[in-house]
Parts: structure tokens; C-alpha cells; sequence
């Protein structure tokens, strides 16, 4: 079970979404490939953040990573995205991002969104840190659970990241024709992905 990032991201509704603040943890990953990877989460963490509806969360898959995405929306108009590996269980990782709003909420003024450099939340890396181990979660799960009950409809929780893009928009097409990604990003998906596919056991 491996947490890869978290990120907290304003996302107003039909606009591109803006990290406001970012953890990784790209250490299971060749030193070659980090930067390459860091990129590719990055821009799947601003497209399911732009894509999920305003109160809503969901799993979203794409190949070998998960992104966990609670649009808590608001007069804030925030959105927090985990992306983690398949085995990374479902609950403790929406208690994660419920936990890092609120305290982000409390500790960031929503007048200083409009300048990213002049955030600080160092609490962000304790977060991607402590939160590796999921049983960590757990006492924030009990009581958030009866909170998220109340408050939150919540959306289907799992979906395939194509059923997510518009109009049958292909992941490959996106990745393609986005300027957010370096070449060698677009190799290492394309490569990733062609390795995965030829390596299905049945």
C-alpha cells in the first residue's frame, strides 16, 4: 500500500484547477523516472479535480494508480486529490482528504489563494508521511463517517477514468495534446502503458 501524492487544488467550476499544495512520495520509482511520473500525477490530479462535481467524491483508476478525489466545493471552491496504489484501501484515503481540507481550510487564508507562492501548509508532507500505514486513518474515519452521512451525497465510487472524460475522449488523446506534459512524460505513459498491456496474466 503506497500513498504517491496528495494535493489540494482549487477547482471553480469550468475552470482549469490550480494546486495550491502538493506532497509526493516518488521513492518506489527510478530516479529517471520521478520527474517523468511527478508530472503524469500532477496532471491527473488537475483533470479529475476539474471533472468531479462540486460536494461529490469518487475513485477514479488509470492503469496501476488510483486517485481518490473529494470535490468539497463551498464558498472555498477546494478539491484534494490522493493518488495511491490499487491495494490503498478506499475509506481511510477520503478520510485523509476530508482531514487535510479542514485543517488547510483553518490554517490557509482563501485571500491568499490567488498567489500559490505565498502558501504555506508544511503539514501536507507529515500527511503523505504518516498516513502511508492506513490503520492511521482509522480514528479520523469513525467520526467523519457519521459527518460524511449527513452531509455528503456521495457519488459512485468507482469509475473508469474513460467514463469520466467528455464525449469519448480517450486518456491517449488528452496526454497527447497537452502542453502540461514534457515529451518525456508522453514516452514514459506511452511506455508504461504499452508494458502494462503486455503483461496481463490470465
Amino acid at each position: 500500500m503506497k500513498i504517491y501524492s496528495i494535493s489540494i487544488l482549487l477547482a471553480a467550476p469550468g475552470e482549469s484547477a490550480v494546486a495550491l499544495s502538493t506532497a509526493s512520495d516518488l521513492s518506489s520509482f527510478s530516479f529517471y523516472q520521478r520527474g517523468s511520473v511527478g508530472e503524469f500525477m500532477t496532471f491527473l490530479s488537475k483533470t479529475v479535480a476539474e471533472r468531479t462535481p462540486q460536494g461529490q467524491r469518487q475513485t477514479v483508476q488509470e492503469q496501476n494508480h488510483v486517485a481518490h478525489v473529494y470535490n468539497r466545493g463551498g464558498p472555498e471552491q477546494l478539491a484534494a486529490v490522493i493518488i495511491t496504489d490499487q491495494e490503498y484501501p478506499v475509506r481511510p484515503a477520503f478520510s485523509l482528504l476530508t482531514k487535510v481540507l479542514e485543517e488547510f481550510t483553518a490554517k490557509v487564508p482563501q485571500s491568499s489563494y490567488s498567489n500559490v507562492s505565498s502558501i504555506s501548509f508544511p503539514e501536507i508532507h507529515t500527511y503523505i508521511q504518516k498516513y502511508q500505514d492506513p490503520r492511521q486513518a482509522d480514528t479520523i474515519m469513525r467520526v467523519q463517517q457519521e459527518l460524511d452521512e449527513t452531509k455528503i451525497v456521495l457519488a459512485s465510487y468507482s469509475r473508469t477514468f474513460a467514463t469520466e472524460l467528455v464525449r469519448g475522449e480517450k486518456l491517449d488523446n488528452l496526454v497527447e495534446r497537452s502542453n502540461a506534459l514534457s515529451m518525456q512524460s508522453k514516452m514514459f505513459y506511452k511506455t508504461a502503458k504499452k508494458q502494462n498491456s503486455c503483461c496481463i496474466i490470465m
